[in-house]
């Protein structure tokens, strides 16, 4: 990947943008897609406008809001995106949702982008290009003691009761909506870190991936293994992003959490 690369990035963010501006969050109607997950009018209009704008010529593609092509697997360049990533937090009018874009090379999330219009919070990053949060360099926290960590969690999750055990611990938790917003705040150093122990999609954290790395942090699988993207079934069995200098911390209180 290269520079121009994170420039078509912000250009696709910008003009899905100007899309959304047709849209009212918390005043839109949706439907349940076959799984369960929400669907509005306003993520498949992102989806035609970020799929119009990113691949080109040899470059795959791979969205929530369209059908898979698994000839997506023979490119070395693959796009992977999630157009409303926290389409609940959408419906409901909560400013915690996000587009979501990342671009994957050999199996490695190489550059990403997340934009926030409720917020107005555009984050940009790539491999040895460092993170930007609305054109300014940002830079991870540098923390390595778990203790005091702000850690950002899923509010379904937490509803459901999966981060009982986490509760605790001593760190401090907090509750937010898209898993690619979270990843994104992480890698512009506004949190320590962020976890999912339940299967993720892809799009959901390809472009988080790729920022956090962007920015020196470690992300990897609930066994520590890397994550690898563009597999045949574009699903993890979950995600961990922190700080560098917390990855083995944070490796040692999930075990100790899941065990108690």
């Amino acid at each position: 990947m290269n520079e121009r690369d994170l420039i078509r990035i912000e250009r696709a963010l910008l003009a899905a943008e100007q899309v959304l501006d047709g849209f009212t969050p918390g005043e839109i109607e949706s439907v349940l897609k076959a799984g369960g997950d929400p669907l509005t009018m306003a993520d498949l209009a992102v989806n035609e406008v970020l799929a119009n704008i990113l691949p080109q010529p040899g470059e795959g593609w791979l969205s929530e809001e369209t059908a898979d092509d698994a000839s997506r697997l023979e490119c070395s360049r693959v796009w992977v995106v999630d157009p409303i990533d926290g389409t609940r937090e959408f419906i409901q009018g909560i400013p915690e949702w996000c587009i979501s874009v990342g671009l994957v090379e050999a199996g490695r999330a190489v550059a990403g982008g997340i934009l926030n219009p409720a917020t107005g919070e555009l984050i940009l990053g790539g491999k040895g290009l460092g993170v930007t949060l609305n054109g300014r360099p940002v830079a991870m926290r540098a923390r390595s003691d778990i203790r005091g960590a702000l850690v950002l969690a899923s509010r379904s999750e937490v509803k459901r009761g999966e981060w009982d055990q986490f509760f605790k611990e001593p760190i401090s938790i907090r509750n937010v909506g898209s898993v690619a917003y979270k990843l994104g705040l992480v890698a512009a150093g506004l949190a320590d870190g962020t976890w999912t122990l339940v299967p993720k999609h892809e799009w959901d954290v390809a472009a988080g991936a790729a920022l956090v790395l962007a920015g020196g942090g470690a992300v990897m699988n609930p066994d520590g293994s890397p994550a690898v993207f563009n597999q045949s079934n574009p699903k993890l069995k979950g995600f961990i992003a922190v700080g560098s200098n917390l990855s083995s911390p944070t490796m040692e209180l999930i075990r100790r959490a899941q065990s108690a």
